[in-house]
C-alpha cells in the first residue's frame, strides 16, 4: 500500500531523500517501510526498516 506523500515523515524524506513510500503489512502487527527507486536501468525495491505497530503509529503520528 503506498501511503500518501504528506504524511511520509521527515525523517525519511531528510534521511533518504526518497519521493515516495510505501507499506507492506507483515503477520502479528509488524509493518515493511520501504521506497522504489527507478534507475537508467534498473528499478529497485529499498527496505528502509520493519517495526512493530506501536512503533509505526508513533513514525505516523497516528
Amino acid at each position: 500500500m503506498q501511503i500518501k506523500k504528506k504524511i511520509i515523515p521527515k525523517t525519511y524524506l531528510e534521511k533518504y531523500h526518497i519521493d515516495n513510500l510505501w507499506k507492506y503489512d507483515l503477520p502479528k502487527g509488524w509493518r515493511l517501510i520501504y521506497s522504489v527507486a527507478n534507475g537508467q536501468i534498473h528499478i529497485l525495491s529499498i527496505i528502509l526498516e520493519w517495526m512493530s505497530h506501536k512503533d509505526y503509529e508513533k513514525r505516523f503520528n497516528y
